[in-house]
């Protein structure tokens, strides 16, 4: 019965941030104009944004989390877009988890946190 989740974050700027999820290969899905509501999907993933101008990127925490086939295949690819590892916005590299997953996390200029991750092998 469930299709599919879809997080809702909020965004200073619409258009800063259309650019941004762009560059890490979603594409927008909405058609909102004056634009207040934005809609990224890459391979039936989607992100919703909302403009939140007064967003603060240091005091919220937004966060999703994507399950993924080939983590590292993703994990190559945004980095790289030479995204640094301290800041915002960041890129921690995929690494194996003590909880069985191999992960890595990105914030984006918001602050908005995706971690995205697949399950290890038992053994």
């Amino acid at each position: 019965m469930l299709e599919k989740l879809c997080p809702i974050m909020p965004c200073r700027d619409i258009a800063a941030t259309r650019e941004f999820w762009s560059a890490l290969g979603f594409v927008r899905t909405s058609y909102d104009d004056p634009p207040e509501y934005l809609i990224m999907e890459r391979d039936g993933a989607e992100v919703h944004f909302f403009l939140s101008p007064g967003h603060d990127p240091l005091k919220d925490a937004p966060s999703a989390y994507l399950r993924l086939s080939d983590v590292d295949a993703l994990d190559a690819e945004w980095a790289a877009l030479g995204l640094p590892p301290e800041g915002i916005p960041r890129l921690m590299r995929a690494e194996d988890k003590p909880w069985g997953m191999r992960e890595l996390a990105l914030i984006d200029p918001d602050g908005n946190l995706i971690r995205a991750g697949q399950e290890l092998p038992l053994g």
